[in-house]
């Protein structure tokens, strides 16, 4: 499931654009560092732990098979947004940050992307906009 509170995270702007992603294998939580107030977006993998036990009871490799399908799938939408973005924090407790981020490397389209991960646990939504506010001012 995709919901987006701001279209705009798909719009290509020329300015200078900054993205966190808080993630992990369930979903993800987009939210663009502007002047403005930030807002969470999220998008969710579509391999819901109800669809894993369905397709268990017919057979592993076949459950196995349509998770990496909705991995795939669950990466490439975050990418067709990172796409629009220079500079990308990806944060998380789970390695999800890092599966993207090495498929992202190996994709010649985002050679002119900053990207970086950071290892965080869990957080509320306004933890996630303070982490965010906090490493984006103290780059600039």
């Amino acid at each position: 499931m995709t919901t987006f509170k701001n279209p705009d995270l798909l719009a290509t702007r020329p300015q200078t654009k900054n993205l966190a992603i808080w993630m992990d294998h369930a979903n993800a939580h987009l939210m663009e560092f502007t002047t403005d107030p930030i807002t969470t977006d999220i998008i969710s993998n579509p391999f819901s732990h109800r669809e894993k036990e369905h397709i268990l009871s017919k057979s592993e490799e076949s459950m196995h098979n349509k998770q990496q399908q909705s991995q795939h799938e669950y990466y490439k939408k975050l990418g067709d947004i990172i796409r629009n973005f220079q500079d990308v924090l990806l944060f998380g407790p789970t390695n999800a940050k890092t599966e993207l981020l090495n498929l992202l490397r190996a994709d010649h389209h985002f050679e002119k992307i900053k990207v970086e991960t950071k290892d965080t646990d869990k957080m509320t939504q306004n933890e996630q906009h303070a982490f965010v506010r906090d490493y984006f001012t103290n780059k600039l």
